[in-house]
């Protein structure tokens, strides 16, 4: 990547940081906010659910609006909010105002994540996009790595509102960076004809190809995010970790991630995506199982299987965003984004829910039917093979390049071409 793509890339990484950092960062204070509000896991998983359903709202009625836009503005727009519903968490004195704070960060956090993939797919010619979606994952990384582990160790020091006081303040960097940095890209908007209102939903209803990369979507949240609510719990109560220990795990997992996503996004892009899909979302099959059965072992023992599962984990997102943002037009791509945002989020809070249906918690409180949450995980991860292995990319007739992202050549196509 040229110096404009590196800074474009970190510049997202940085708002993935923020928004993966303040979504994550509710099940390691799992224990501690159902200790503190006497609450059960039922109802833990309806606090975290109802970030994933607003998020799913907000997507869908984007989809109406965010081809029409600037991608710079929309993204600015939803940022903003965003970092007000994060203070709204820090600020939040029990269960019900937390859920409310958690309810307006989803409403915007659901925008700016479809935005940013979208950039991605408009900036980055699908040759080259997983290599860039490898790079823009390693803020899932880092925010395992530095965010967790900070933000758990403020919380344990002084309270559970201070990692979403960490959140909150980074976030505001990163917004004036977005502000003076990330370029105007309109050259997605129709210019002849405005696009019908229901354009993105029409679009969806009349290819399947579409329809099958959002099912994709939706079935790979149901085998991943069922089991990574209740893992910090189930290490505290089951395995023996206490809650500081729980740091371990993401410092460790994402540790292994910042130097496997970027190399992973390359070989997907090398061997193609659909095969290294397959690969790890095999792979990731093993410490699934392996966790959701974990008895009592020694901390390295546990910190291992972890690692892999955040490695194998990340492998099988970066191909997998790749390949669904390819199935459609740069000039669709914003729509599709944030219906396919919307599916993730509402797949993640079903995940949860049926998870938190499934488990139930003994008087000593460790966790029953565990394994049974792994048993549908992987169900959905092999269903997630056979509907990807049908899906087919769509070649973009423009992309952005490095002066504001638009640069004609010879064949009438746009491309990013390199900075010597």
């Amino acid at each position: 990547m040229n110096k404009k793509e590196r800074l474009l890339v970190l510049i997202l990484a940085g708002i993935n940081f923020t928004h993966i950092l303040d979504f994550m960062i509710m099940m390691p204070l799992g224990p501690q906010l159902m200790r503190i509000f006497e609450i059960n896991p039922q109802q833990f998983s309806i606090l975290v659910s109802a970030y994933t359903f607003s998020a799913c709202i907000a997507g869908l009625i984007a989809a109406f609006f965010v081809d029409k836009f600037d991608r710079k503005k929309v993204l600015l727009f939803g940022y903003i909010g965003f970092i007000i519903g994060t203070f709204g968490c820090a600020l939040a004195p029990g269960y019900f105002l937390l859920m409310m704070a958690r309810i307006i960060a989803g409403l915007f956090g659901g925008l700016i994540g479809a935005q940013v993939l979208s950039i991605v797919g408009d900036a980055f010619p699908f040759e080259r996009r997983a290599t860039a979606m490898g790079a823009l994952t390693a803020a899932f990384s880092v925010a395992s790595v530095i965010g967790v582990p900070l933000g758990l160790y403020l919380a344990n020091i002084t309270s559970w509102h201070a990692p979403f006081v960490l959140v909150g303040g980074v976030g505001l960097v990163i917004m004036t960076l977005i502000i003076i940095y990330i370029p105007s890209m309109t050259k997605h908007i129709t210019e002849k004809r405005a696009q019908n209102f229901f354009h993105a939903y029409i679009n969806i209803q009349k290819d399947k190809n579409q329809q099958r990369a959002l099912l994709l979507s939706v079935v790979m949240m149901l085998g991943h995010f069922s089991i990574i609510p209740f893992i910090a719990k189930y290490m505290v109560s089951n395995v023996g970790f206490t809650e500081q220990d729980v740091t371990y795990i993401y410092l460790v997992g994402g540790a292994a991630t910042i130097f496997t996503a970027p190399l992973i996004g390359k070989l997907a892009d090398k061997k193609g995506k659909f095969m290294i899909f397959a690969l790890f979302c095999s792979l990731t099959l093993i410490p699934v199982l392996i966790i959701t059965n974990m008895p009592q072992w020694p901390m390295y023992t546990v910190l291992t299987v972890t690692a892999f599962f955040f490695i194998f984990v990340t492998g099988r997102m970066i191909p997998m965003q790749a390949m669904v943002t390819s199935v459609v037009p740069l000039q669709q791509r914003g729509g599709f984004m944030s219906i396919n945002s919307s599916l993730i989020q509402l797949g993640s809070g079903l995940a949860a829910l049926t998870a938190g249906t499934i488990i139930t918690e003994n008087a000593d409180g460790s966790l029953n039917n565990y394994n049974y949450v792994g048993y549908f995980a992987i169900i959905f991860s092999l269903l997630a093979i056979l509907i990807a292995y049908k899906l087919k990319p769509v070649r973009d007739t423009i992309t952005y390049t490095k002066e504001m992202y638009e640069q004609p050549v010879n064949d009438n196509k746009i491309v990013i071409d390199q900075v010597n």
